[in-house]
């Protein structure tokens, strides 16, 4: 438990020390908050679906989540490259204890990422059900967090290049954004596309925190926690088991 906890304490101490790239990383979900939010406000309010701020909020959340997560796979191969993973893997500790306090240290920089945009998107006019709702969703957001921070340890464990990574962005993280719901309503898909957006984990991710947060979900809160729980439980077992076997 000691290791879960200093690695955790490292993964927070490299966040808190990259005040640039905290910045710099909030660029992205700005944008889609500023110009979807707004820019498509008009239309969704024709079509009849309210305020597009309202539905798309949650989804840049989630997207913040997920590409945070996700980016901890990069520091696992920087600490490859550098010799500093090596040096922990000869501790003696088992592998799987260096690997939760990973895992845990990226999931809480993604929540922290994550309610840095919950803030700005109240200051952009984003408003929750209430104080409850903000809590429940808090509570997906980590479930979230730990699933995209466990598959990142895998890919990152199964990885030797930094180029290998960029190509998982492009060919995984990117469509699982954009086939999540977190843009457009998941009502009325054509069939083959409704059945990608249920395979894609941030899909439940992204339905559960707008369904605790504005009381609109299209599988329901329940199924949303038990499908990231379900996932979870398996992304951290493979990410276990690939670590298990890495070699540096």
């Amino acid at each position: 438990m000691h290791v879960i906890y200093i690695l955790w304490l490292r993964e927070l101490k490299k966040y808190l020390r990259s005040k640039p790239q905290i910045i710099a990383s909030l660029g992205t979900p700005l944008m889609y908050l500023g110009v979807l939010g707004f820019g498509l406000g008009p239309v969704f309010r024709k079509a009849g679906e309210g305020s597009y701020l309202q539905f798309v909020a949650p989804g840049v959340i989630g997207m913040t989540v997920l590409f945070t997560a996700m980016f901890s796979g990069i520091a696992m191969l920087w600490d490859r490259q550098f010799g500093f993973l090596k040096e922990t893997l000869v501790a003696p500790v088992p592998r799987v204890q260096i690997m939760i306090g990973r895992t845990l240290g990226g999931a809480t920089v993604a929540v922290l990422q994550g309610t840095i945009i919950f803030a700005v998107t109240l200051i952009a006019g984003f408003r929750p059900a209430g104080v409850l709702a903000v809590l429940l969703a808090f509570v997906v957001i980590m479930l979230m967090a730990v699933v995209f921070s466990a598959l990142a340890t895998a890919i990152g464990s199964t990885l030797k290049e930094m180029a290998g990574f960029q190509m998982v962005m492009n060919f995984l993280v990117m469509p699982m954004w954009f086939l999540s719901g977190a843009l457009y309503p998941l009502k009325g898909l054509p069939v083959a596309l409704a059945v990608l957006t249920r395979i894609d984990p941030l899909t439940y991710g992204v339905d559960g925190v707008r369904g605790t947060m504005i009381g609109t979900s299209h599988f329901g809160v329940p199924l949303d926690v038990g499908v990231l729980l379900g996932v979870g439980v398996l992304f951290v077992a493979a990410g276990a088991w690939r670590f298990s076997k890495m070699e540096v």
